[in-house]
């Protein structure tokens, strides 16, 4: 882009403006940038929800393990639509269990207090797990909707009928 200054402005010494510093910035690559937060997701729905053994770097494949570790301007091959059917199940079972620990701590936490998941979550207010990990497998090529059959038996298996049938 073209800026205009005005003349005024023109003869002033002094530090590079941060309008020129970010113009002269390379530009990033927005594949990248997302496959690096579909890491920080998984690694913070195992943080939030303790879920034990789960090793993050072995739910991608080399191609997704490499590019982790390259500058966020450069043009990686990121994994392609064919993925080894281990790595697949691997993510699978790490969405499922995603699904499950969320749907056990919101009902652990309702029958021990009666709390709300807001209340239970306060800094994640509208935050939906089960909802995230239906996201996050379009990101890690799994079936949404295995995910959400799974959700609806979780809750059924924990007497929250009224929650399934929705």
């Amino acid at each position: 882009p073209v800026l205009d200054t005005e003349d005024a402005w023109v003869s002033v010494e002094g530090p590079v403006s941060i309008v020129e510093l970010a113009l002269e910035q390379k530009r990033i690559h927005y594949p990248l940038v997302e496959h690096q937060f579909v890491l920080c997701t998984i690694l913070y729905a195992i943080m939030r929800l303790s879920l034990k053994a789960v090793k993050p770097l072995s739910l991608f494949d080399s191609k997704g393990k490499n590019a982790f570790f390259k500058d966020l301007t450069s043009i990686q091959l990121l994994p392609s639509g064919d993925m080894d059917p281990n790595v697949l199940s691997i993510r699978q079972q790490f969405l499922l269990k995603v699904v499950s620990a969320a749907v056990q701590t919101l009902c652990s936490s309702q029958k021990d207090k009666e709390v709300s998941e807001e209340e239970y979550f306060p800094f994640e207010k509208g935050k939906n797990w089960p909802t995230l990990a239906a996201d996050l497998a379009q990101y890690l090529q799994i079936s949404e909707d295995l995910v959400r059959r799974h959700y609806v038996c979780e809750l059924y298996s924990y007497g929250m009928d009224h929650l399934g049938e929705e």
